[in-house]
């Protein structure tokens, strides 16, 4: 994937073709509930870790029937199997959820319930609204700071973007153009974190398997929140989560 800066001004020449493409996708794709409630659960175990996944349809878990099956229950289950610690979880999120609503909306109710370990999913929006770098980068930068300022101790995890360009969903140009603008997103993001105690930029997705996504070819399935969260932790080796957090 791309890491060079990529402008909003470079997708002006195929601007009327995108338009319509992106229509066309949000007339025919179909639209998934958010994970069935509750959005709070635990896993038993030794050593409780207090979990948060704050974000976007990812973390409202847009493809998965339970958020057990969604992100927070496979961050739990590869918090047992690696560290052997038990865990309480929650998310908090929107389908459709950019950083600054994430910021502006949730961010509050976030940090007001202390956790030891967070995982921030955002930027997909973000991308398909070609918002720009600065202002995603100053978003993402204030959601982390704050978080870190309610969990001094606390770990963050920051999952910023997907493959757009392994969508077979996505039309081209508009799977290019989301491509290229997502890299940028993600390495202005990336930088801005990257000098943060306790902060982990989380990688762009190795290749996508069979199975990955749910039916709407867009979000994760069961499986593919499992494989995510196998990857989050793959990609941070130097975390350490096998002791009490504080």
């Amino acid at each position: 994937m791309p890491t060079f800066p990529f402008t909003r001004l470079a997708a002006v020449p195929y601007a009327p073709l995108l338009v319509t493409q992106a229509r066309r996708l949000r007339r025919d794709t179909p639209r998934l509930p958010d994970a069935a409630l509750p959005w709070t659960g635990s896993r038993p175990g030794p050593d409780p870790l207090r979990i948060l996944v704050l974000g976007d349809s990812t973390a409202a878990g847009v493809g998965a029937e339970t958020q057990s099956e969604a992100l927070p229950g496979w961050i739990a289950h590869e918090v047992a199997e690696r560290w052997g610690r038990g865990s309480t979880w929650r998310a908090i999120g929107e389908n459709g959820a950019t950083a600054r609503d994430v910021r502006e909306r949730f961010l509050t109710d976030a940090a007001a319930v202390p956790f030891d370990l967070a995982l921030l999913t955002i930027g997909a929006n973000d991308a398909l609204g070609l918002r720009s770098r600065n202002a995603f980068t100053n978003d993402v930068r204030r959601i982390v700071l704050a978080l870190r300022a309610a969990a001094p101790q606390a770990a963050v995890l920051v999952s910023l973007m997907p493959r757009f360009d392994r969508f077979a969903l996505l039309p081209e140009p508009l799977r290019a153009t989301l491509a290229r603008h997502a890299a940028s997103l993600y390495t202005g993001a990336r930088l801005a974190v990257e000098d943060l105690d306790g902060v982990v930029a989380i990688p762009t997705p190795p290749p996508y398997v069979e199975g990955f996504f749910a039916s709407d070819e867009f979000h994760p399935s069961a499986l593919g929140y499992r494989l995510w969260a196998r990857f989050v932790f793959d990609a941070a080796p130097g975390l350490r989560l096998d002791r009490p957090v504080g």
